[in-house]
């Protein structure tokens, strides 16, 4: 493990462009259409003067030490931010609870952070309410379900295992996730929930943040977590325990992480924001070049982010799965932050899936108007301007996904789709 501060920032590559050129390339084809759904306040203070020049030249964006925190890291590490006009300043955060009170007091300018926390505080359900923002999605895939060993112990290899033992040898049980409302809360929910097991009163839940997984586990606090890696790598390195499922496995191509703020930061910066998800686009494609992961590996590993050793974030980052128990697999669905932009892009299907399992688990009181909570907060056009620029294509606003229990999520059917399920509140 390397412990040095930084690595040494380097030109981008050939091809990059100047802040000029940026507003040629990037913009030239989009002209009012590009700007349709901005609000009129928005669009005057975007082109000022007919100026392009990120109003905020440097931003700080909080990150808790996960793998997935690779594209903010990687864009101020090996200098995308400067393309763009602006400088990137990573914060290490202690947990998810610390990012969102960072972003809501503006001490934070943007954060890579749990998509379901941006719509609780949304929604005001998980701290204070305010109104905030979506910029893009960070990445797709590459969390777990760690089970402990104590489990392997009495038989448990999978979710049925699992509920076998918890129906006939009666104690309490706790699973710990990393946010309420947040993504692995959701991924533990709906996979317990999937093998007939009810979260809310078949088991106890407590919050943990990522990097104390491990610890916790270790001690005998917890029965199994879920996680981003390397953290359910790590347990497995530890032999503390082993992988029950990879979230990939319970969605496919899911979201994760995204860039998130305050939509009043979108609304004051509106070409900062613009240029810090262009910049963050561009790392994400050097990240899915394959040949590139150890690089990104060794980078992310040091002391100032993950502080790990480079070798149990590379394994999984490059497909390479060992679940502990005696299966090794080239995963193709592994952690992906480009794939030719289909991660990026912000579904507003994928915002709207949230809110379906916050109104599933009782965290939302009632039903809301799903698509236009997901309208407000996730920035399409914005990330249409940032994606012109960085040359990346764009998407349907909504995707279609079959989940582990068989259940199809289009995004069509909120509501229907959220009073569905046979194991809820």
């Amino acid at each position: 493990m390397s412990d040095k501060k930084t690595v040494k920032r380097q030109t981008p590559q050939p091809g990059d462009v100047s802040r000029r050129k940026f507003l040629k390339t990037g913009l030239a084809g989009f002209g009012v259409l590009g700007l349709s759904g901005i609000a009129p306040g928005l669009r005057a203070a975007a082109w000022a003067a007919g100026s392009d020049a990120p109003e905020k030249p440097e931003v700080k964006i909080g990150f808790i030490p996960l793998t997935d925190c690779a594209s903010v890291a990687i864009a101020s590490e090996l200098g995308f931010d400067k393309k763009y006009g602006i400088k990137i300043t990573p914060s290490k955060e202690a947990s998810w609870a610390a990012v969102r009170d960072k972003l809501v007091n503006g001490e934070l300018d943007a954060a890579h952070v749990l998509y379901g926390l941006i719509y609780g505080v949304q929604m005001g359900i998980s701290g204070p309410k305010k109104d905030m923002a979506v910029l893009m999605n960070l990445n797709h895939n590459g969390q777990a379900i760690t089970l402990s060993n104590k489990l392997k112990e009495k038989g448990v290899t999978d979710g049925a295992s699992l509920k076998k033992l918890i129906d006939t040898d009666k104690r309490e049980y706790i699973f710990a996730q990393t946010f309420p409302t947040g993504t692995h809360a959701m991924w533990l929910h709906y996979w317990l929930a999937a093998n007939g097991i009810n979260p809310l009163t078949d088991v106890k839940t407590i919050v943990v943040p990522p990097p104390q997984m491990v610890a916790n586990m270790r001690v005998g606090n917890m029965d199994g977590y879920c996680v981003g890696e390397p953290w359910g790598a790590r347990a497995i390195f530890d032999n503390i325990g082993f992988t029950g499922i990879t979230t990939q496995d319970i969605w496919k191509d899911h979201p994760e992480k995204v860039l998130g703020t305050r939509l009043e930061f979108v609304q004051q910066y509106p070409n900062t924001a613009r240029a810090m998800t262009a910049a963050i686009l561009d790392a994400s494609k050097y990240i899915d070049t394959m040949a590139n992961r150890p690089k990104v590996s060794q980078i992310i590993a040091q002391k100032s982010y993950v502080n790990t050793e480079a070798s149990v974030i590379e394994g999984r980052m490059k497909g390479e799965y060992d679940n502990g128990i005696g299966r090794k697999w080239k995963d193709a669905n592994y952690m992906k932050f480009y794939n030719d932009g289909k991660v990026n892009f912000p579904y507003l299907s994928d915002g709207t899936w949230f809110l379906t399992q916050h109104k599933r688990w009782g965290l939302l009181k009632e039903d809301v108007d799903y698509m236009a909570v997901a309208r407000q907060v996730n920035q399409i056009e914005v990330y249409k301007q940032a994606a012109a620029a960085a040359k990346v294509p764009l998407y349907p606003e909504l995707r279609t996904s079959k989940l582990v229990d068989g259940v199809v999520w289009d995004g069509k059917d909120p509501k229907a789709y959220a009073a569905g399920f046979k194991i809820k509140a």
